[in-house]
């Protein structure tokens, strides 16, 4: 398929690339930003970041000091955007799980030529994107190395009706209504539910290689958010998958998910080096 770098410039050690193809996966243009540290050579580790809810690629960018906090890591890093679809396979035939494994890893190690195996490559995202990048690692097991949660939203295939309908009130409030959530999760009891229920999933994953797990949430969070997170931190322990947990001041918001960036994205780069 043809491929188009729409954009590139500098910032700082990193050369900021945006290209576009049009997705045979999900039928229209989509477009993929990839942050490539200076000197980048074969089998540099690569990290995927899956924004949240109704947020995009650019969100990493306009929205959290990544840039800045990616020095000194030498870390590649891709952000592919959904909006509010998240990235999964979803109730409505959006295929964004399909185009994530089948679309975007080929074409990042193919057009950078990293040639990463498991270990020199992970996934990580806030809230939707945190949750989402744990169940990609879970459903295809030996793919990724290290994932990384900031506030998950693990629970979603879980959710009944709208526990957060006292806070809809709060313009920031970026948690889909029911609506929205069914249209992506369908209703209780969908497939689409049972296939991404991360519990389900750890309870069939395989005997193998497993991925380490860093998750992490705001003190200040929604406390249901809050709740699943230790849920999901002490589930991963049981199935024994490594797993970092912590909780630090913040909310549910970019400002939390800036301040954590350090520590994760330390500690991704810190663990697919040892590989």
């Amino acid at each position: 398929m043809p491929r188009k770098l729409v954009s590139k410039y500098r910032a700082g050690s990193y050369s900021v690339e945006t290209w576009e193809w049009p997705s045979t996966t999900l039928g229209v243009d989509k477009r993929v930003s990839v942050l490539v540290p200076g000197g980048c050579a074969t089998g540099v580790p690569v990290l995927y970041l899956l924004h949240g809810f109704g947020g995009s690629r650019e969100t990493w960018l306009s929205r959290t000091r990544l840039l800045e906090h990616l020095d000194g890591t030498g870390l590649m890093v891709v952000l592919p955007e959904s909006g509010r679809r998240w990235f999964i396979n979803d109730h409505r035939g959006f295929r964004y799980e399909d185009y994530l494994q089948g679309e975007l890893l080929p074409f990042v190690e193919d057009t950078y030529a990293v040639h990463v195996g498991p270990g020199r490559r992970a996934i990580g995202g806030f809230s939707m994107g945190g949750a989402a990048a744990l169940m990609q690692a879970l459903r295809h097991p030996g793919t990724y190395g290290v994932v990384v949660s900031h506030a998950g939203a693990f629970e979603a295939p879980l959710r009944e009706g709208d526990p957060y309908r006292q806070l809809r009130g709060a313009r920031d409030l970026a948690i889909p209504s029911v609506e929205a959530h069914e249209r992506v999760w369908g209703p209780v009891g969908s497939v689409v539910r049972r296939r991404y229920d991360p519990h389900a999933l750890l309870a069939a994953l395989p005997a193998g290689p497993r991925p380490v797990v860093y998750v992490d949430v705001g003190t200040e969070d929604y406390p249901r958010i809050t709740a699943m997170n230790r849920r999901m931190a002490g589930a991963l322990r049981r199935a024994g998958v490594v797993t970092e947990y912590h909780e630090r001041p913040g909310a549910h918001d970019l400002t939390f998910l800036d301040h954590a960036l350090p520590r994760s994205l330390q500690f991704v780069d810190d663990q697919l080096r040892r590989n």
